[in-house]
């Protein structure tokens, strides 16, 4: 019969887990087109287009939903927080200005705020329906 990892493991893994589900969402959604594009008045858009963080936003959100499902909320939210803070970090840190770094602590705020609402919220509805944490 095999054992199952010890409670710390199994935390630990899911942080990590979370955290590079993350990071590899940012570079399979986001560093694809990270050019501007200048609209006939004047104006620029970008970097990013709307599919592309529509994009991530949901391929998070099936990582933090089977992490919270399982009773890793707390990997779910520092895990993914950590790997888009750690991607972002990586991503923009070329800026010469240096505003880069309120972007990335955006990015990790935002992610904490809303990683910690859909996880909290996904655990207590499987352990209303009877659902044990695995």
């Amino acid at each position: 019969m095999p054992q199952t990892p010890h409670p710390r493991v199994r935390r630990f893994l899911a942080v990590l887990l979370t955290a590079v589900a993350a990071a590899t969402a940012w570079a399979a959604w986001l560093r694809r087109d990270r050019g501007y594009g200048v609209r006939a008045d004047g104006t620029t858009t970008g970097p990013y287009e709307p599919w592309q963080v529509a994009g991530l936003v949901l391929t998070l959100l099936v990582s933090v939903v089977w992490s919270a499902a399982r009773g890793h909320v707390v990997g779910a939210v520092a895990g993914t927080t950590a790997g888009l803070t750690v991607a972002a970090y990586l991503d923009w840190s070329d800026d010469a200005t240096g505003l880069f770094a309120v972007g990335v602590a955006l990015v990790m705020l935002g992610t904490l705020a809303a990683t910690t609402v859909v996880a909290v919220v996904v655990h207590a509805v499987r352990r209303h329906e009877g659902h044990p944490a695995a």
